[in-house]
């Protein structure tokens, strides 16, 4: 069975993308810890990021990195975290998040909730720095 990151890949599921090319996708995360959360995966469904080869691993942080310089030309932050969990969905994935301190990256913390047109909104204007 597709993860649900394969589905919405496919355009099964709607997201707010962020950016794609042939290999890779960024969109936002729905469950976000700041404005501008963003998940990076590859198309390819593979569990866990280290069984990635390593073109594929390689070129997903450099497309991270473009999509993360993106997210801090328009989200007010210090840096853009970025964190590998890989237990909430069995698809290698990547969070940038905006962060002022090292407590703004603890999953533990209240999800923000936003609405379609703030996460539509976010979406477009990182979209068009890229």
């Amino acid at each position: 069975m597709s993860s649900i990151f394969t589905k919405i890949v496919q355009g099964e599921i709607p997201s707010y993308k962020i950016a794609e090319d042939d290999r890779y996708y960024a969109f936002l995360d729905i469950h976000p810890l700041a404005e501008g959360h963003t998940l990076v995966i590859p198309k390819q469904e593979i569990d866990y990021l280290f069984d990635l080869d390593d073109d594929l691993l390689a070129g997903m942080m450099v497309f991270s990195k473009k999509v993360a310089l993106a997210i801090e030309k328009v989200v007010s932050c210090k840096r853009i975290g970025m964190a590998v969990l890989g237990l909430e969905v069995p698809h290698a994935h990547i969070h940038l998040i905006p962060i002022n301190s090292e407590a703004d990256i603890s999953f533990s913390r209240p999800k923000l909730r936003l609405t379609d047109e703030q996460f539509r909104e976010i979406a477009r204007k990182i979209r068009e720095v890229l």
